[in-house]
């Protein structure tokens, strides 16, 4: 059986056959890697309200956040939950990637692996990162969230696989009306 770190460099080294190989390895320094963890529990979601000043300010999100240099995406992603939430994870679903390009250069900043989990231990607890709060699959706040969170989103909650390429203006467009353009492959 695969672990999702298996599944996960399976997907990296496919790109290594694309033309978009050479773009996407000459800015990988710059790129930014991290997880997303949404936590299930029968029809509900584990949901995280960003403090005001950390990245992501007043939106509703998956616990989640940076990698760190020589961590697997697995640990990255259960550290994270810990400190965001308290509550320790185990058997994680990988989901997909999502890769998030900015301004008109277009220039690949974050690549963001999304996983899912029903394995939860623990008790929940706020931490400086924001406001917890368990939501109905029916109930998501999509108007609280990043504009793309509606179009892969609902795939998650089906069990679907994805991977989405994401355009924002610079610093990801706080105040813009129109929302990001995108691909979506399920």
């Amino acid at each position: 059986m695969k672990t999702p770190d298996d599944q996960v460099t399976i997907i990296l080294r496919a790109a290594e056959n694309t033309k978009e190989y050479d773009f996407l390895f000459k800015d990988l320094i710059l790129v930014t890697f991290a997880t997303l963890c949404y936590l299930r529990r029968r029809d509900q979601i584990l949901l995280l309200k960003k403090e005001k000043g950390l990245f992501g300010e007043g939106k509703w999100n998956a616990p989640g956040g940076k990698l760190v240099a020589g961590e697997t995406p697995e640990d990255g992603t259960k550290r994270e939950i810990l400190e965001e939430t308290g509550l320790k994870i185990s058997k994680l679903r990988f989901h997909g990637l999502l890769n998030f390009y900015l301004g008109l250069t277009r220039k690949l900043d974050q690549v963001v692996l999304v996983f899912s989990s029903e394995m939860i231990t623990g008790k929940l607890r706020r931490s400086r990162e924001g406001e917890l709060r368990w939501f109905s699959t029916n109930e998501i706040p999509f108007s609280e969230m990043w504009e793309d969170d509606q179009l892969w989103l609902p795939l998650l909650l089906k069990g679907r696989n994805f991977v989405g390429d994401f355009f924002f203006t610079d610093n990801y467009g706080a105040h813009r009306p129109q929302t990001p353009s995108h691909t979506l492959t399920p």
